[in-house]
């Protein structure tokens, strides 16, 4: 299972909609994100949210990334809740998700 399939199957365990919203272009091979920072939109229980999903060492590259992108305001305007999910395994083997929250 990928890191993003085990967030998608967290926010769907939480009650939400869950639809990804990267794409891979076979011809350059590339992943390409919503407004270059977002791999999946969640929405229910009243809000929208993004959500960029990682490893745990990756985070804080992520979030500057996110910091740096031109739709962050808007986004945060429309009042959309936008995550990190930074998955790592633990000491028994088990991945564990860390959240930062804009």
């Amino acid at each position: 299972m990928t890191l993003t399939q085990r967030t998608v199957k967290m926010m769907r365990d939480q009650g939400y909609m869950v639809a990804t919203v990267e794409y891979f272009n076979a011809y350059t091979k590339r992943k390409y994100d919503l407004f270059g920072c977002i791999d999946l939109l969640a929405i229910g229980n009243g809000e929208t949210i993004a959500i960029q999903v990682t490893s745990k060492s990756n985070m804080s590259a992520r979030i500057k990334k996110i910091e740096a992108s031109d739709a962050l305001p808007e986004m945060l305007r429309s009042k959309w809740r936008i995550l990190v999910h930074g998955w790592w395994r633990n000491k028994s083997n088990r991945y564990e998700v860390k959240e930062f929250e804009f």
